[in-house]
């Protein structure tokens, strides 16, 4: 689907009671799993630990080719770090303990925009040229191989 310019974004709240009374009703979970569908961000305050990990991971059930990001700054968000697919700790005033268990680390909140946008790219760059190199190296190392075999008639 193409993205118009000027679509508006939408983001879903939601408040730690709130997610108490949706996960303990299963039409209500659904529902959510349904607005989830449809926003650009879930956002969740005054919430617990365990809530942000079940956040994370009924996204990841239902949407199992999407990739979820989590971005937290203090011990509290160490579960929801480790659920997501990829996990970003910012370390500070509040601890180590998320930047401890994040797969990148950074130091503000305002490091995020060229940790994707810069790095994200870089990863995606260097992965692309790392197959395109594992496919020439094995051609120029068998490629003479099969050479040799033809012109010694394939004999020992």
């Amino acid at each position: 689907m193409k993205e118009q310019v000027g679509k508006q974004k939408n983001a879903l709240i939601v408040s730690g009671e709130s997610l108490f009374r949706i996960f303990n009703d299963k039409a209500l979970k659904q529902r959510f799993v349904a607005i989830g569908e449809r926003v650009d961000v879930v956002l969740a305050c005054r919430v617990s630990p365990k809530q942000k990990a079940d956040i994370v991971q009924v996204m990841r059930e239902r949407f199992p080719m999407k990739t979820t990001l989590s971005i937290g700054d203090g011990a509290n968000d160490v579960n929801m770090i480790t659920t997501a697919h990829v996990g970003v700790g910012i370390s500070g005033l509040e601890g180590q303990q998320a930047a401890r268990s994040a797969d990148f680390v950074i130091g503000q909140f305002r490091f995020l925009k060229p940790l994707l946008f810069v790095h994200g790219r870089e990863a995606y760059r260097r992965n692309s040229y790392l197959v395109l190199y594992t496919i020439y190296k094995n051609i120029f190392f068998v490629l003479p191989q099969y050479w040799f075999g033809f012109y010694s008639s394939f004999t020992g």
